[in-house]
C-alpha cells in the first residue's frame, strides 16, 4: 500500500484503497457471487483482462481486503478470502447497488437481491456478513439456507421470468 496519499480525508483515502473500475466488481463478486479463486473471478459478466484482475487482488491483499492462501486442491493456485475490513463494506455494497437500481436502468433480475436485502433490513445484512464471517474468517457454517442461496435463488426465479422460462447454465452476475 501506498506510504503517501493526496490527503487524510477518509472518503479520499477510501477510494484510493476502492476507487478504481475493478475493485468493488472484484469484492461484489466474492461477497455476493461466492467466488473465491482467479478463474471463477475472471467469469464476471464485466470482462476483466488477466492481467488487470491480477493487479487488482494483488492491491486489495496489499490494503488488506483480502487474504490470499494457497489452494489445497492445486499447489499453483490460490483462493481468495475477504478480512473483516472487506466484510465490514457489505452494508455500503448493498447502499450502492440499491442506489443503482433506484437511478439507473437495472433490470428486474439485477434488482431483487438488493430489494431482499432493504426488505431484511439490519437482520439480514447481520446474519448475512455472519455467514461471510463463518465462511472467510473460519468457522463452521450454518446449516440453514444461507442469505446468498437465498438471493440467488430470488435472482434465478426473476430472471426465469425475464427470460420466458428458461435460466441458462450461469448463475448470473453477482450484484447485490
Amino acid at each position: 500500500m501506498r506510504e503517501s496519499h493526496r490527503s487524510g480525508c477518509p472518503i479520499n483515502l477510501t477510494l484510493e484503497v476502492l476507487g478504481d473500475r475493478w475493485s468493488l466488481l472484484i469484492l461484489r463478486d466474492i461477497v455476493f457471487g461466492g467466488a473465491r479463486r482467479f478463474r471463477e473471478l475472471l467469469r464476471s459478466e464485466e470482462r476483466i483482462a488477466s492481467n488487470i484482475l491480477a493487479d487488482r487482488l494483488k492491491t486489495l491483499v496489499e490494503a488488506d481486503m483480502l487474504t490470499r492462501n494457497g489452494d489445497p486442491t492445486h499447489k499453483q493456485k490460490a483462493v481468495y478470502s475477504l478480512t473483516e475490513r472487506s466484510i465490514a463494506l457489505v452494508p455500503v455494497l448493498v447502499q450502492i447497488g440499491a442506489w443503482g437500481a433506484r437511478w439507473l436502468p437495472t433490470t428486474d433480475a439485477y434488482k431483487i437481491r438488493g430489494k431482499l436485502m432493504e426488505a431484511g433490513g439490519a437482520p439480514l445484512l447481520e446474519r448475512f456478513m455472519a455467514e461471510l464471517r463463518q465462511e472467510h474468517l473460519g468457522g463452521r457454517l450454518a446449516a440453514e439456507p444461507s442469505v446468498r442461496a437465498e438471493l440467488e435463488a430470488a435472482y434465478q426465479r426473476v430472471l426465469v421470468g425475464e427470460r420466458g422460462g428458461w435460466s441458462g447454465m450461469g448463475s448470473g452476475p453477482s450484484a447485490p
